[in-house]
């Protein structure tokens, strides 16, 4: 009898597998960083290679510690970094640079000049994505144009394109010995290459871009059966893919539109269900494809993405020394009362939702004398909760849905000081469910429907537990002022490039 169903979370800094039971909680877990390569000012890079071999390693602990072999896997799930792009020889499987991470801002030239005709929103209406750096089109782009090597190979037929699901599928199906290359609605939305439509390859967006459609995976379901892996879990189905933050709103149960959650990561990102119609944003969010279920009709999001969160952390960890480990800054801050008058905006790669200026950088605003580490420390936790209000201003006005309640996921929901702050800020409850993995949970649970391990969306939603809850507990005229200098310190960060 299988039991357990295997989910492979590859994520910006980071490889886990985790392995869930019926119920929907953890078996056995492993995780392993990869590196991180800056070879310019606001250029990320990732070694493919490693990517890959990191999977190897941690599903193979995963699997090691819970005392499992591939008898008692019923089905495997991939969810990923979403937009990092890697384009690899279909015949050595070696790829032809390294991967180009979503944060990476070296396609700002390309997507100025494809600005220069119809505005930063000249696809918009057809992908639901603002021309920026973020998405992988023009990443793609910037490849061909700057690689001969990957030039030839296009012209040849021997280069295939992918974001890391592609990847990591193409792989573990058998690579060069017959792995499948395709993708699911999810990952091919942030592409922008894909009509929100048809669910298909646009010609024309292609045209302009100059991306052959020959190299584009084939888009799926984002439960379906792909292959049989052949690795890892030797035989058992691949039959789950969702992009990182779509898959935390499937695991998060989010079936119903309306119902919205934010998880707290590298970045941060804030998804709303918004049912089998895509919804055009207004007010700077993206609209994205959130999942797709066999035949099922799609189902649609409205996106709000912020660049820079848990990142900032990392970055007063490894860049200021100003902390030991990530899990300090919660103590760090709790040494002082408030902020001392400290805004940190993170634009290290510009800002997203709601704003979208690739002009901006980073800024730290209201130093004096008074200011010490602790104050550094709680800026740059408030600095989340801040931009996640701005996003969520920006949903509410964009569905005309008054949020009533925030679930809450990722590795920050851990840090109570900044979950209290969040609901204080927004002036709504925040709900921390029992798995906090909600990612992997998802793309768990997306393997598991397409195998009937699990029957319907109904038992995925009875597995749903809340852990703890955080009620707002400020006065408004002190969440309004605070707010308001927030706003203000958001645009000394504008038009520094």
């Amino acid at each position: 009898m299988n039991k357990y169903v295997l989910a492979i979370d590859q994520g910006t800094t980071s490889s886990r597998c985790i392995i869930f039971d019926k119920s929907g909680s953890i078996v056995s877990s492993e995780q392993r960083e990869h590196q991180q390569f800056y070879p310019q000012p606001g250029w990320v890079e990732h070694d493919p290679i490693e990517i890959w071999e990191a999977v190897l390693h941690v599903s193979q602990m995963a699997l090691q510690k819970g005392g499992l072999t591939a008898q008692d896997i019923a089905a495997i799930g991939v969810t990923n970094q979403r937009e990092t792009t890697v384009i690899w020889n279909r015949n050595t499987g070696k790829p032809y640079h390294n991967a180009i991470v979503w944060q990476d801002t070296r396609t700002s030239q390309i997507c100025r000049e494809l600005s220069s005709h119809g505005g930063q929103d000249r696809f918009r209406a057809k992908v639901g994505l603002p021309l920026a750096t973020y998405f992988s089109g023009p990443k793609i782009a910037w490849l061909i144009q700057n690689n001969p090597a990957i030039r030839k190979a296009v012209d040849s037929g021997d280069a295939l394109f992918g974001n890391i699901d592609t990847w990591l599928i193409w792989n573990l199906t058998g690579g060069t010995h017959g792995g499948v290359h395709i993708t699911d609605v999810s990952n091919a939305s942030r592409t922008m290459l894909m009509s929100l439509e048809t669910l298909c390859w646009d010609s024309e967006i292609l045209e302009v871009m100059g991306v052959p459609e020959s190299i584009l995976p084939g888009i799926c379901s984002s439960s379906s059966f792909y292959g049989y892996a052949q690795y890892i879990a030797p035989n058992v189905p691949v039959c789950g893919d969702l992009g990182d933050q779509q898959a935390a709103l499937f695991g998060q149960t989010c079936f119903n539109p309306g119902e919205a959650k934010n998880t707290y990561g590298t970045g941060c990102f804030m998804l709303m269900n918004t049912g089998d119609k895509p919804i055009p944003s207004q007010h700077g969010l993206l609209t994205t494809a959130g999942y797709k279920i066999g035949d099922q009709k799609p189902v649609y999001c409205l996106e709000g993405s912020i660049a820079i969160t848990g990142a900032l952390v990392q970055w007063l960890r490894d860049n200021l020394r100003l902390i030991e480990k990530s899990s300090d800054i919660e103590e760090l801050a709790l040494t002082v009362e408030d902020n001392g008058g400290v805004y940190f905006v993170p634009a290290f790669s510009g800002l997203f939702a709601p704003h979208w200026r690739s002009d901006a950088r980073g800024v730290i605003v209201g130093l004096t004398r008074f200011v010490n580490r602790g104050h550094f420390a709680r800026a740059a936790l408030e600095a989340t909760a801040y931009q996640t209000r701005e996003v969520l201003e920006a949903m509410e006005k964009d569905s005309n849905v008054k949020l009533t309640t925030l679930k809450v996921d990722g590795g920050m929901v851990h840090n109570n000081l900044l979950m209290q702050f969040q609901a204080d800020i927004l002036n709504v409850p925040v709900i921390r469910p029992k798995v906090s993995e909600t990612t992997s949970l998802g793309a768990a649970y997306a393997a598991g429907l397409a195998v009937e391990f699990w029957k319907n969306l109904d038992e995925l939603r009875s597995n749903w537990c809340k852990e703890r809850e955080w009620l707002p507990n400020m006065d408004d005229a002190k969440r309004q002022d605070l707010y308001l200098r927030w706003k203000k310190a958001i645009t000394r960060s504008f038009d520094w490039v």
